[in-house]
């Protein structure tokens, strides 16, 4: 075959199939659709039955997929955003030959099972994001085409030439995540990417015109998508065929290009005689008596569960040929490319070239620099070295400290830039960065201030779940912001987000300290929440020699005491300082104090009791100083200075005095907890 036969950007090659083995085969699916929900006596049927037909299509037809190897960089991408009706993705993936068996569909929903009640990256073979909460999956499609089209731009069609393909609900397009993300891929003029409305009129509660009559494809226009509304076509393989090969003749790029909404009237349930279009049938299992009817009208053993015959495997694994034609095309174009290998392979990684750490800018002790500009500086002085780079906030480029100097704005017509402007849409911004970050190719950082983590949280805990390779910069991070007030003054964050398995969240005392956040944040396999300052804080003489080795540690001891020390202060952020401080005025009174900044609390506990007992020695007591909640402190402090009320609109440094931030108040409270410690009141 020829490049252009095989390209992605030319109309996809024909597929001829035997109706007869189409039908059984779509049958066979609904089969599995209502036998795992039903053996598990938990699932969702009746979406999957009828979107059967267009996944059909879409895996035996149209996409670019290799079930043999399903994760090739060239790979049309697909997102099940009403991730609910996951089995129906499941069922394509064990018919096409991935790796996933008729006993793991027999295992659905069970406990260590390859099959979870809603699809999950990294646990299931050809699954590529994690999605159910619903409209997730919107952003993150939108996500995945914004990497293709960088990835495309910066190294070319060669090596990087597919779509992505995702299905959505009337749930996913009431959240208001995919509102922000569909208005954004308009604005971005995504012609790589293809939606499908399962426009099915039915919500759990009953009847969608109970809640909602939205005129999807009008709203979708006015984003600046091209729509099409295929009307009663569920059942229409060829017919759904047809309308995508249409859409995709338009023009995918450039300012002409548009993202495209396919919108098909499908009957949920469909052809079961009692649930057909209605509510019982999104939600719940069938039922055996009505499973039995409805298998008769399909043509399916009724008696039989799991039934997929030998000649409807052999015709599902005709995929693995076709998907491995694709990709030896590809390798072989791959193979011809005479591009930046090294750049290539670093940002499929999200990773830096070799030595890419060795441009970090080094900080004078004494100056003062808000860390929010120091990873500003950071971040530029590296970016050559980053070449997946894609840097951008929710409307707040320079404070979060995320522009990039040079770098082209992330256009149709700049379709390789390193700036994204989201726009505010917090929420829709993390969704998109997580498919970024789950196609591969590029490393997102985005931003937003520390206090609007309460609308992204539900994508950063699936960039979590997932384990994307996003990094948040997330600034004004205390009450230290000042006259904005309580309403953009983070109090219970910090806690909240530290309450999140598998984030990394990490909150520098200085400069030094982000310097070297921003190495880790890069080199992490995990999301990283980088936690900076509005208001200057000191450039510490201290870390300029044990930052680089202590902040790997999450934890480390700042400032020793002469001989053994009688307290600990340990800090994070900006309230290091006051520990250093303090420290100095106990030290005069003859009170020796140990000082550790304490920036990142998952690293500190990865450390062995060891390490850990050297920075927080047992037997003495510990004050920590944090300017938010004191939740969570008491796994290390015996006594906190902290924030557990919300704060007040004034100067910042004026706050901070009033609510206690202070080194004559933590030398106040040193003494205290001291005190009791001799009193016997200490417990540990």
């Amino acid at each position: 075959m020829t490049q252009a036969a095989t390209s992605p950007s030319a109309p996809y090659p024909p597929v001829v199939q035997d109706p007869a083995l189409v039908q059984l085969g779509i049958n066979v699916i609904r089969g599995l659709a209502m036998d795992a929900p039903e053996q598990a006596d938990s699932g969702h049927s009746g979406t999957a039955m009828a979107l059967a037909p267009l996944a059909h299509v879409l895996w035996t037809r149209i996409m670019r997929h290799d079930p043999q190897a399903s994760h090739w960089p060239d790979r049309d991408r697909f997102v099940l955003s009403n991730g609910h009706a996951c089995i129906l993705q499941y069922a394509l993936l064990y018919l096409t030959g991935y790796d996933l068996s008729l006993d793991d569909i027999r295992q659905f929903r069970q406990f260590g099972s390859r099959t979870p009640g809603h699809p999950e990256r990294l646990h299931t073979d050809g699954i590529e994001v994690t999605t159910g909460p619903l409209g997730q999956g919107v952003a993150n499609a939108v996500g995945m085409a914004i990497a293709e089209r960088v990835v495309r731009a910066r190294f070319g069609r060669d090596v990087c030439d597919h779509r992505t393909y995702m299905i959505a609900g009337d749930g996913c397009f009431m959240e208001g995540i995919s509102h922000e993300a569909a208005s954004l891929a308009g604005h971005l003029k995504l012609g790589r990417l293809m939606a499908f409305y399962d426009d099915n009129h039915i919500t759990i509660d009953g009847p969608t015109e109970l809640a909602y009559n939205d005129n999807v494809p009008e709203r979708f226009e006015a984003y600046g998508w091209k729509v099409r509304n295929l009307g009663e076509m569920a059942n229409d393989v060829d017919g759904i065929e047809a309308a995508i090969r249409e859409a995709l003749e338009a023009p995918s790029d450039g300012p002409e290009a548009q993202p495209t909404l396919l919108v098909l009237r499908s009957h949920i349930g469909w052809p079961s005689p009692k649930l057909t279009d209605t509510a019982a049938a999104h939600g719940s299992p069938f039922g055996a008596d009505e499973i039995r009817v409805t298998k008769e009208i399909l043509g399916l053993p009724p008696d039989e569960t799991f039934w997929v015959p030998d000649e409807v495997r052999a015709f599902y694994g005709q995929e693995v040929a076709r998907g491995a034609a694709y990709r030896k095309e590809w390798e072989e174009r791959f193979a011809a490319w005479d591009g930046d290998r090294a750049a290539w392979e670093a940002a499929q990684a999200g990773r830096g070239l070799p030595g890419w750490a060795d441009k970090l800018p080094s900080f004078e002790a004494g100056t003062k620099l808000a860390t929010r500009h120091a990873i500003n500086q950071c971040i530029n002085a590296t970016s050559d070295g980053l070449p997946g780079l894609v840097a951008g906030s929710a409307d707040l480029t320079g404070n979060n400290g995320v522009l990039v100097k040079g770098g082209e704005i992330q256009a149709a017509d700049t379709p390789g830039g390193a700036q994204l402007h989201y726009g505010i849409r917090e929420h829709g911004m993390a969704g998109v960065m997580n498919g970024m970050a789950l196609h591969g190719g590029v490393l997102p950082v985005g931003g937003t201030f520390f206090v609007f983590t309460d609308y992204m949280r539900p994508s950063v805990r699936l960039a979590a779940l997932s384990r994307a390779h996003v990094i948040f910069s997330w600034t004004h991070d205390s009450i230290g912001l000042g006259q904005d007030g309580p309403t953009h003054q983070p109090v219970e964050h910090l806690a909240a987000l530290r309450a999140m398995p598998g984030l990394i969240l990490v909150r520098p005392a200085d400069a030094n300290e982000t310097a070297q956040a921003w190495r880790l944040a890069v080199e992490s396999d995990e999301p990283v929440g980088l936690v900076l300052t509005r208001q200057d804080v000191p450039v510490l003489a201290e870390t300029a020699v044990l930052a680089e080795a202590g902040v790997p540690k999450g934890g480390y001891v700042l400032a020793a005491a002469e001989g053994d020390p009688r307290i600990v202060l340990v800090g994070t952020g900006s309230e290091v300082q006051l520990c250093l401080g303090a420290a100095k005025v106990l030290a005069d009174a003859g009170v020796g104090a140990q000082v550790v900044s304490l920036p990142c609390w998952e690293w500190f506990e990865e450390q062995d009791d060891a390490y850990r007992a050297l920075v927080l020695p047992p037997g003495v007591p510990v004050l920590s100083v944090e300017a938010g909640s004191t939740f969570g402190w008491s796994r290390y402090a015996d006594d906190s200075i902290g924030l557990d009320h919300f704060g007040a609109s004034a100067p910042g440094e004026v706050v901070m005095e009033k609510f206690g931030f202070t080194v004559e108040h933590v030398v106040e409270r040193a003494h205290g907890l001291l005190g009791k410690h001799i009193s016997g009141e200490h417990n540990s």
